[in-house]
């Protein structure tokens, strides 16, 4: 190599290395793994106000949702859907008594969702939300939008067992 292509190398402007993926960043086409169990991500809702993340998992004909929320720590659910079925969005009750176990609601919002591949609602829009608990520590999540509800049933997931396998 000359001395003027040496030179010429140092005075150019090399590309940034590729951002990492993070979990907060992940959306169809990458591969996640979640308490040692791999998927295929294939959708994605996200609620930018909450900075929180419904991810559609895919392993073969399982499907199961996780959802991330970055507070003052992350916090990871695992969910899988449920059948159930709500009359009204204004008559969700404060508790819920499903298979002899109590739910108690703990939390209601809001929010704007953008939605982005398969996701259980195939439309971004307003999104209401209810979070439930049991003294169990199980969890209950209820999703309406456009006239149709979501049931989900889960656990919560410690954040060292959610890992980014590989990002698109």
């Amino acid at each position: 190599m000359s001395l003027f292509k040496r030179i010429q190398n140092i005075f150019a402007k090399h590309e940034p290395p590729a951002e990492e993926k993070s979990i907060l960043t992940v959306g169809p086409g990458d591969v996640v793994e979640v308490s040692l169990e791999t998927y295929q991500v294939t959708g994605k809702a996200n609620n930018a106000s909450r900075n929180a993340n419904m991810l559609t998992l895919q392993d073969g004909n399982t499907i199961r949702y996780l959802f991330i929320e970055e507070r003052e720590k992350t916090i990871y659910h695992l969910y899988n859907v449920i059948d159930g079925r709500l009359d009204s969005v204004e008559e969700v009750p404060t508790t819920i008594e499903m298979d002899d176990v109590t739910y108690h609601l703990e939390e209601q919002y809001t929010g704007q969702v953008n939605v982005v591949g398969k996701a259980p609602f195939h439309t971004s829009g307003e999104q209401y939300i209810w979070q439930f608990q049991s003294d169990q520590r199980q969890l209950l999540r209820i999703e309406w939008q456009d006239g149709r509800f979501m049931l989900y049933e889960g656990e919560t997931v410690l954040p060292a067992d959610v890992q980014v396998l590989r990002g698109t």
